[in-house]
């Protein structure tokens, strides 16, 4: 039925005879905006459809991506807030950012859409940038945690995002947010983040006891999981589909999704997603997977500092490590290709390593970043770059070394020699990490890049290949290497750096 072709009168009639109906209304009464930027009339996909009628006290969603189940859980918070009064409803995003996002795009855009003489019956009473309250004693909020007041639903977006890389944030989440909603429902939905955490842990034991089909109390989470091969829109046209090729190794995939899970899949969706798996190459399992078990075999055996990072969280080692005044601070520098240049900046303090700063930039000349230091209030020890730093260029009329032209600014570099093995070069960053801790403020995007350099995914095979992928985050790397290789604390990986220059670059030669 097309309610946006009705009169008001019309309107009004068939409301007064369908406002009781709880499905009727979350499939006719509220908009939303599409992936084409149009506003659409929502209404419940198969996947949505099937947690609105399998719905249980705590539910856990497995998911692939794109299926709109938080959107679902938005506007099914939003029609019991406005038609039950006294409803409280919370909303945790693992971001303030991601948790205004859903606040602005989805729950108050849909009750802003309603017709107007609708919401005059069921007015807000106070909206603030996260909170709607309406006048029947309902409201919804967001936020990164929902630990005072009482819930009747709860829902945790991207849970094992949260779990993976703000462990303490989702200790918080179980400890406090939970108990908030503890006589209500509570819905958690995300895509797999590796094998670790609350997440992983509770998808595992809900999907055991459904596997053992045995009774669930109040307290037991029902597990869901949505592949991607149950989405109509992931296949591809006969057109697309004549123009695809199906690897080798793929086709053994197939095979064996229908001989061991009875999985059938048409030829449309086999090149939809040979396709899909060319843009995402090993994530493909992790954002579109077929089983719930595959689901968590994230690709982070191609992560390099994976199991590093994982436990750098966990220890609360990425947060409030500013610079101390009085203790020299070293830099570490990768002068790489295409004009991409990387400086990490670092204090030794205690027997650990606080990197306290991050830089990046491209397309130019080395003066820059010269000058770049220099504007810091540190007071350095020594900068260390690598072995390229003895490459010649034109600096006016004479050809003269990176480090020469640095020299003649009163910059003095020390040179890591190159280590020969890359694969040893990676394994001493995996050794210096466990005893560094970042300023987050600071090194945000120097964290990210470290976390996503990754061996090269070999397309055709299916495997990872034995070297590094070169990317953005190849520079990061380098250069974090350069510290890894250079430090004095580290000097059992390869020789000690040699001095460029015997004059001192700061408070200590």
């Amino acid at each position: 039925m097309d309610l946006d072709a009705l009169t008001d009168e019309q309107l009004k009639n068939i409301l007064a005879n369908n406002l009781g109906d709880w499905r009727w209304r979350i499939n006719n009464l509220y908009k939303i905006t599409n992936s084409k930027g149009e506003i659409i009339t929502f209404k419940m996909n198969w996947a949505q459809e099937f947690l609105f009628s399998m719905m249980w006290f705590r539910c856990i969603i497995l998911k692939a991506r794109q299926l709109g189940m938080t959107t679902f859980v938005m506007i099914f918070m939003l029609d019991q807030c406005l038609f039950n009064a006294n409803t409280k409803c919370g909303v945790v995003a693992h971001g303030l950012e991601e948790a205004s996002d859903l606040f602005n795009n989805k729950i108050r855009f849909a009750y802003e859409q309603l017709p107007e003489w609708l919401r005059a019956l069921i007015p807000t009473k106070r909206a603030t940038g996260k909170k709607l309250e309406f006048e029947n004693g309902s409201s919804i909020r967001v936020g990164t945690s929902m630990r005072s007041g009482t819930y009747q639903y709860l829902h945790i977006s991207e849970f094992g995002k949260i779990c993976r890389k703000y462990p303490e944030r989702a200790k918080e989440i179980v400890t406090g947010s939970f108990p908030a909603a503890q006589d209500g429902v509570i819905f958690i939905e995300s895509t797999a983040e590796g094998q670790g955490g609350y997440f992983f842990e509770y998808c595992e034991e809900a999907r055991k006891k459904q596997l053992a089909m045995q009774k669930l109390t109040r307290k037991d989470f029902k597990f869901f999981f949505f592949p991607w091969f149950r989405e109509p829109r992931y296949r591809l046209s006969d057109e697309d589909t004549a123009m695809v090729t199906i690897v080798d190794r793929l086709e053994q995939y197939f095979y064996q999704l229908e001989e061991e899970f009875g999985i059938e899949l048409d030829d449309n969706q086999r090149a939809w997603y040979a396709k899909e798996e060319e843009i995402l190459g090993a994530d493909m399992k992790r954002e579109h997977p077929s089983t719930a078990l595959e689901a968590f075999e994230q690709a982070i055996e191609g992560a390099y500092f994976a199991a590093q990072f994982t436990r750098i969280y966990s220890q609360n080692r990425i947060g409030d490590f500013p610079y101390h005044p009085g203790v020299p601070v070293d830099t570490w520098w990768d002068l790489g290709m295409n004009d991409d240049m990387v400086i990490w900046f670092t204090q030794t303090v205690g027997g650990r390593i606080h990197v306290i700063d991050y830089y990046e930039n491209n397309g130019e000349v080395i003066q820059h970043y010269i000058k770049h230091c220099q504007g810091k209030i540190y007071v350095y020890g020594r900068h260390y770059g690598p072995h390229d730093l003895e490459v010649r260029e034109l600096f006016g009329d004479e050809a003269i070394s990176r480090a020469q032209k640095a020299a003649k600014m009163g910059f003095k570099f020390v040179t890591v020699p190159r280590i020969a093995d890359k694969m040893d070069a990676i394994e001493a960053a995996r050794d210096a990490l466990e005893l560094c801790s970042f300023n987050k403020a600071t090194c945000s995007d120097g964290i990210a890049k470290l976390e996503r350099y990754r061996k090269q995914w070999d397309q055709k095979t299916g495997r990872w290949k034995d070297q590094p992928y070169h990317d953005d985050a190849s520079n990061t790397a380098d250069g974090f290497m350069t510290m890894a290789t250079g430090h004095p604390m580290f000097a059992r990986h390869k020789p000690r750096a040699r001095a460029v220059s015997n004059q001192r670059s700061g408070r200590y030669a």
